[in-house]
């Protein structure tokens, strides 16, 4: 399609959104962007940058005692829905301009079938009959290559896997025929098989359906992989635009390139370094089984073997339901293995809960994904910090002294120790997090998911953090990810798993430039962007 010469669908002209009440704030100043019919553009920037705010300001979602649209326009087949009603917005939601939010959960009834709440739609907007509600609803889950549609139209959310349940939500925006689809961060969670079925997904309905797509994300692996114009945004404004192949090839603005540069790639070298030390921690034949017993019963854990040394990373990689959290839990005590042995030092942890453990519950601690879930938001970071130590029966005083050391280490100042954690960004609350797993003096930190949900600029400092303490304090890692681009930044040595069971392990280098496992190699063919070359560095950019 000649993008020179089509028409903008949606039009955004000097947009300005800001907060409401005694502050007056800019959230969003002289914002201008367009998409046209059978065009995917890609709206690229950090968290704070403004651009799912610039989203909610065109499906009318801004919350009006925090937000209001103070100048420019929001245009569709020549309306400026700036202006009209709320209840002229509500009807153009859905039927005219969709939305596809960033975790689908969210989006559905928990206590509702899935067929129920897509039916819904038609049963608002459209006269149709029962029998042809249900018949549009299960072909629109076929449309969205969703398995056993009949299946899927009685089964409810927790039902559904991750990437299921966003094709669902995908096809509740594709229910009425839109015009646009606003697609929030939607594959951010999803692992990178899953994430690259959706992307494909959304790639062949734009083009097959002729709908404009704009795709807000944070990460140009994304962007590299579909995009057809890019528009990056920072601090409520836009600073870059242009087609694909312009952006990742020669971007302007250093902050574009920044933004490029911090999606991880791929080993620059095949040399592994080489630990002389006897193993920290060594797993061997680890089962773990749920299911009551006398019923069916399935393993996530089934035979897995691995060992990991004092300052050495080791990433452990899979799809959701691979079996990777629980492995990480089993070993800190969190769920107890049913069979198998797990040794720290020659110490036998297998079969004991933590409570059991004693002292030992120090050596290995934990982050998880979600940082803000795991912090108490009524407690200052400081004494969130020092808490461990305290509990173990350490000096208060020192225990405090010690919190303030860490928060310097991690790159948080002093002064944060009086904070409460909802005055921090996610990557700054991450940091604590570490910062408190450190309070201990572990001997081996597990790191589950721990930057997922960070933007790829953030994501790129917390990684920088964690080799930059394994190197100092000499800690063995377990680093426990869906995504190889990121394992392929830090990690020592990967290992590989597929529905609880170790199907390949070894060097990174060895797992990026020659792996033996199919399944590895799907996990690679997946990365976002790979072929693309999503880098500046690269002369290989995207050929929009």
């Amino acid at each position: 399609m000649d993008m020179r010469v089509s028409k903008p669908i949606l039009q955004l002209q000097g947009l300005c959104v800001s907060q409401a009440g005694g502050d007056r704030r800019q959230i969003l100043r002289d914002v201008s962007w367009d998409v046209r019919a059978n065009e995917i553009l890609c709206v690229v920037g950090e968290s704070g940058s403004g651009k799912s705010v610039a989203a909610h300001a065109v499906m009318g979602l801004l919350p009006k005692e925090q937000l209001h649209v103070t100048g420019g326009s929001i245009r569709y087949a020549g309306e400026d829905l700036t202006t009209v009603s709320a209840d002229e917005h509500r009807g153009l939601r859905g039927s005219k301009i969709s939305m596809i939010f960033q975790e689908p959960m969210s989006a559905l009834n928990p206590i509702m079938r899935i067929g129920a709440q897509v039916e819904e739609l038609f049963e608002l907007h459209t006269r149709l009959t029962k029998q042809e509600r249900t018949e549009r609803v299960i072909d629109l889950f076929r449309s969205v290559l969703l398995p056993n549609p009949e299946l899927i139209y009685r089964a409810y959310p927790f039902e559904l896997s991750g990437g299921q349940r966003q094709r669902v939500v995908i096809a509740m925006a594709l229910a009425l025929e839109p015009d646009i689809i606003v697609a929030d961060e939607p594959t951010t969670a999803l692992d990178v098989t899953t994430q690259a079925q959706i992307l494909r997904l959304l790639k062949d309905l734009q083009r097959r359906l002729q709908i404009g797509v704009v795709m807000i994300t944070h990460d140009f692996g994304v962007v590299a992989e579909i995009a057809d114009r890019i528009v990056v945004m920072r601090n409520g404004e836009v600073v870059e635009s242009g087609t694909a192949a312009e952006v990742l090839r020669s971007p302007v603005q250093q902050y574009t390139k920044d933004l490029i540069d911090a999606v991880p790639g791929l080993p620059q070298s095949n040399v592994a370094r080489s630990f002389d030390s006897e193993p920290l921690l060594s797993v061997s034949n680890l089962e773990k089984r749920f299911g009551r017993l006398g019923q069916r019963q399935v393993y996530a854990l089934k035979g897995v073997s691995m060992a990991i040394r004092a300052g050495e990373i080791v990433g452990v990689v899979g799809e959701s339901g691979s079996g990777k959290s629980t492995l990480g839990r089993v070993i800190a005590g969190l769920t107890v293995a049913d069979q198998g042995s797990i040794k720290l030092q020659g110490t036998e942890l297998a079969g004991k809960s933590l409570q059991q453990r004693g002292l030992h519950r120090k050596d290995i601690q934990m982050v998880f994904q979600d940082p803000y879930g795991s912090l108490n938001p009524r407690h200052r970071v400081g004494d969130a910090v020092a808490q461990g130590p305290i509990a173990f029966g350490a000096d208060p005083s020192g225990a405090r002294q010690r919190a303030l050391e860490l928060l310097q280490l991690v790159g948080l100042g002093a002064d944060s120790a009086n904070r409460f954690p909802h005055q921090f960004s996610g990557g700054q609350r991450q940091r604590i997090a570490i910062a408190r797993a450190l309070a201990l003096d572990p001997k081996l930190l597990i790191a589950d998911e721990a930057v997922s949900a960070l933007d790829v600029s953030i994501q790129a400092q917390v990684l920088d953090l964690l080799v930059g303490i394994t190197r100092d304090l000499n800690l063995a890692v377990l680093f426990i990810t869906h995504d190889l681009r990121v394992a392929a930044q830090i990690c020592d040595r990967i290992v590989v798993m597929k529905e609880g069971e170790v199907c390949e392990t070894g060097p990174a280098s060895q797992i990026f430039f020659s792996p033996h496992h199919l399944y590895t190699q799907k996990l690679l063919d997946a990365i976002p962007g790979r072929e693309k070359g999503a880098s500046t560095s690269s002369p290989a950019a995207v050929d929009a």
